[in-house]
């Protein structure tokens, strides 16, 4: 079984997959994203393979209907994006700024293929990291979702960002970023991109990645500016893996436009969503949180950010930086 399902009371669609249960769990004595696999090969420096057990696929079968209850065909893409060949490098702050660049190309070039794609609306593009957030496989790996609805977080983004534009004018996300860059939050810039612990942040070491200049995909980024996202990339995680003196576990994700429609007030964004408050200590989305999506946070933003900067300044010093950290 492969279907969608709609979940009134939230406007949300749900992935129903009965292949995901299929997947296997850290296999032993071997690697499918190594090179000379069944699917690999050789000679290759960052990789696109379908997902073997995907929630979405364009030839998934049409789902009978029901009575009230709305079910929908599972169409999209689901694809694996293995970052490096080497096996055993820990997170995207051991890729060197070279080998993290065609990392993002790979990006923005399935990015202008999806949107050609009518049956995809939106892109998401995400990383899991570590064994506290359930990752199953070792390799440096992330994945990709393109799905035909837009997913519910988005729209909120979508329509709280519409409406400020119309009541001033200005981009949401630019001002946010102004208000960040000019607050004891701010933790790095390069020429093109900005990370910080937002106002706002629900988990305790929250980090966004802006680019400075307004643009809504990938797709409109300059070569250097692609540098520069890679750049900031790397100087994200280098900072959350040094912040507790071990590698953080943690979720990232890229938001990009919708496909369809116009959305010129919309801003490319990547928020980075580690699940430590301290090393050992988890901070669990228990009943609150997942009973009312309102998080509690855990300290205080701006003494984090504080542990973030320190955090920073060394993790440039042994990876190297195309820009500052903030002091």
């Amino acid at each position: 079984m492969r279907e969608l399902r709609y979940n009134p009371l939230t406007g949300q669609w749900i992935m129903v997959s009965a292949v995901r249960k299929k997947r296997p769990w850290r296999p032993r004595n071997f690697c499918p994203f190594c090179p000379g696999g069944e699917e690999t090969g050789y000679g290759w420096e960052v990789l696109l393979l379908p997902n073997r057990f995907p929630m979405l696929s364009f030839d998934a079968p049409r789902p009978e209907q029901e009575v009230f209850y709305r079910r929908a065909r599972a169409l999209g893409q689901c694809s694996v994006i293995v970052e490096t060949p080497e096996h055993d490098l820990r997170d995207l702050d051991e890729l060197s700024l070279e080998a993290m660049v065609r990392v993002v190309e790979l990006w923005k070039n399935v990015t202008a293929e999806l949107k050609k794609n009518p049956r995809v609306a939106y892109l998401s593009i995400f990383r899991n990291k570590g064994e506290e957030i359930g990752v199953s496989l070792t390799h440096p790996h992330g994945q990709l979702y393109a799905t035909p609805f837009i997913p519910l977080k988005v729209r909120l983004k979508i329509e709280n960002s519409r409406r400020y534009f119309k009541r001033t004018g200005e981009c949401l996300f630019c001002r946010i970023l102004r208000e960040e860059l000019e607050s004891e939050r701010a933790i790095y810039e390069n020429e093109s991109f900005a990370i910080f612990l937002p106002f706002f942040a629900s988990w305790p070491f929250e980090v966004h990645v802006y680019p400075k200049r307004h643009v809504q995909w990938l797709t409109q980024l300059t070569e250097e500016e692609l540098a520069d996202l890679a750049d900031a990339l790397r100087v994200a995680t280098g900072t959350l893996n040094t912040v507790l003196g071990r590698g953080m576990p943690y979720t990232m994700m890229l938001y990009q436009a919708p496909f369809k429609g116009t959305y010129g007030f919309y801003h490319l964004h990547v928020g980075f969503y580690p699940i430590l408050r301290e090393n050992g200590k988890i901070k669990y989305a228990a009943g609150i949180e997942m009973g009312t999506w309102d998080f509690t946070y855990d300290g205080v933003p701006e003494e984090n950010a504080e542990k973030l900067k320190e955090a920073c300044r060394k993790a440039t010093k042994r990876t190297g930086a195309r820009g500052r950290c903030f002091t």
